[in-house]
């Protein structure tokens, strides 16, 4: 006598043929933000080798991964060339995926919520396919005072992890040099230009010793003696000002209330800052 196979075993037996016959899905990829070091522009001879600026984890990250994001992709491969002297890349330069954000990211910002988000998205396509994407600007950590926000809100979007690598972050090292308050402060960016740059650094330190809010600036290296000349005249004697240039190849940090920094500048003690530098400013 034959026994009936019960339907239940049947549908189980079905649908594990069913699972088998599907096709696998590729897992999705994840967008790691890679640090550079912080002598982009600065004279070769005072580059130091990428091992003694970031860690060995973030180098062999970087030399596998094939498919780049960049604010800059003259930059990017020059930054490519330095990790493959440490660890030999995974694919050739040549046959790298190294996509450049549009110019309009660079000018405008993506800082702002939905800056270019939707089309941010067509950059992690690699990322959906199973591909590891790697984000990146030309010094410090992307999307820090730099392009790419919206490449990782679009990445959160997509549901790809996000995973930053350790190293230099400019805006911290010298908040942290600086000897100003730490626990509580905040990034401006550039300053505007003329007239409204005073009023706009007066009410930032107006807003500083109010609140104990250290503020935080950065300028084009060509313009930081001016700067500085422009702090000198309108920030009030007690207010500390410090000033973190060329943290990457010769460090200079000096951090003076005005009424010291004009006493030094008499003096002719204060030198120059032609190398990328960090403004802070608070009580």
């Amino acid at each position: 006598m034959t026994r009936a196979t019960p339907a239940h075993a049947t549908n189980a037996t079905a649908q594990a043929a069913g699972a088998q016959d599907a096709p696998a899905v590729a897992p999705i990829g994840r967008l790691f933000l890679v640090p550079t070091p912080l002598d982009f522009g600065c004279d070769e001879r005072l580059m130091q080798p990428i091992a003694a600026l970031l860690p060995q984890h973030t180098i062999t990250t970087a030399a596998r991964i094939s498919h780049w994001v960049t604010e800059n992709a003259k930059s990017t491969r020059a930054f490519l060339n330095r990790v493959h002297e440490h660890t030999p890349l995974a694919r050739t330069l040549q046959d790298m995926d190294i996509k450049a954000l549009p110019r309009s990211v660079h000018k405008q910002g993506d800082h702002r919520t939905d800056a270019f988000d939707e089309e941010a998205k067509a950059f992690l396509t690699p990322a959906l396919a199973g591909n590891d994407v790697a984000l990146v600007s030309e010094a410090g950590m992307p999307a820090i005072a730099d392009p790419g926000s919206s490449v990782v809100r679009a990445a959160h979007t997509l549901g790809i992890s996000v995973v930053p690598l350790t190293g230099p972050i400019s805006l911290m090292l010298a908040l942290a040099a600086s000897g100003l308050n730490g626990q509580q402060f905040a990034f401006v960016g550039y300053l505007p230009k003329g007239a409204e740059q005073l009023a706009h650094i007066r009410q930032l330190e107006s807003r500083a010793l109010k609140t104990l809010e250290t503020q935080i600036c950065i300028e084009t290296p060509y313009r930081n003696d001016a700067l500085l000349q422009t702090m000198l005249a309108t920030l009030q004697p007690t207010t500390r000002l410090a000033i973190a240039s060329g943290l990457a190849v010769e460090p200079t940090v000096i951090s003076l209330t005005i009424a010291q920094w004009k006493k030094q500048y008499k003096a002719g003690n204060i030198p120059r800052f032609p190398l990328p530098a960090v403004f802070l400013w608070g009580a």
